[in-house]
């Protein structure tokens, strides 16, 4: 890794270089992408991409399992609305 400073000299907005590797198909991707969407190039578009990641973030992995059983158990009919549940809840408490 290398590093450059960006213009300004602030010592906390040094830019470091990243290296990645990714099949050609997937760079091939890329550039599409970058391209078709105006980016002055392949670095811009990357460092954009990786902002919007690190400042919108959404789900994390076990989120996404979570998603995915909630939607099997949903396809199995093996959920319980709110309603039942609050009931069963109710329920509880009064015994």
């Amino acid at each position: 890794m290398s590093d450059a400073s960006s213009p300004g000299g602030d010592p906390s907005d040094t830019r470091v270089q990243l290296n990645v590797r990714v099949t050609q198909r997937f760079l091939d991707r890329i550039d599409e992408i970058w391209q078709g969407r105006g980016f002055n190039s392949r670095s811009e578009y990357i460092r954009y991409v990786l902002h919007d990641a690190a400042d919108h973030q959404t789900f994390d992995r076990d989120e996404l399992l979570a998603l995915a059983q909630a939607e099997r158990q949903l396809r199995e009919g093996t959920t319980h609305s709110f309603e039942d549940v609050l009931e069963q809840s109710e329920r509880d408490a009064d015994e």
